[in-house]
């Protein structure tokens, strides 16, 4: 049995005042197997700038009346997930996404259907590069002396052959052209980077004309 990968977008990082308003997930036994929908954040959800920059959305569109409840979105999720074999998911970082979800739905009165324990796809490529190159990829911490883990999902989709054409904010909060973020791209991007490390294999047509990397290859013979 394989996880079900999954992302959200919110209005921000806040996991506390900000909102969810989009999910997406692949099952991954049957990649076919899609979730993505959109819900309005709550009245007193934040928003963040830097959150709207990445996403290519308004404030009013977070709050666009004629959407779904945030709660009604969740619960559509939870639906969704009830019907899964494996209820463990698959996260680029688990620890924020989850934990999201899991806060709305103690607010809102609802049994959350997933597992808590998840793959992180960010652990599972810093042990595979590690195995590579004898080190883990680290960058200057921002804010602190020492290094930090600088295995974002940009560099694990370089590591496994495969350019990221999202937008997305440097370390120094500069914006660098490309496509909004959206939940179900997310998920297919961490679902064909997980094939790749643990299978060697692709997974999702769209990614097939990017070749595998010889280094993925050898390590799963």
């Amino acid at each position: 049995m394989k996880p079900v990968v999954m992302d959200i977008e919110s209005s921000g990082l806040d996991r506390i005042s900000c909102g969810i308003w989009q999910i997406g997930a692949v099952d991954l036994n049957n990649p076919k197997n899609v979730f993505l929908e959109e819900g309005r954040i709550d009245d007193e959800d934040e928003v963040e700038e830097d959150a709207l920059k990445v996403i290519g959305k308004t404030e009013e569109e977070l709050r666009d009346g004629g959407k779904q409840s945030q709660k009604e979105l969740i619960s559509s999720f939870f639906a969704w997930m009830n019907k899964r074999p494996m209820r463990n998911l698959l996260c680029q970082n688990p620890q924020f996404d989850i934990a999201f979800i899991e806060i709305k739905a103690k607010k809102y009165g609802l049994k959350k259907a997933m597992q808590h324990r998840a793959f992180d796809l960010h652990s599972i490529a810093q042990t595979i590069y590690k195995k590579i190159h004898g080190k883990f990829k680290t960058r200057e911490a921002k804010d602190t002396k020492g290094k930090e883990s600088d295995m974002n999902l940009t560099n694990i989709l370089e590591f496994c052959g495969i350019p990221d054409k999202r937008v997305f904010l440097d370390t120094k909060g500069k914006v660098h052209k490309g496509n909004p973020h959206n939940a179900l791209e997310d998920c297919k991007l961490t679902g064909e980077c997980f094939s790749r490390i643990i299978y060697g294999k692709n997974l999702f047509p769209e990614y097939s004309k990017y070749k595998i990397p010889e280094h993925l290859k050898e390590e799963v013979k």
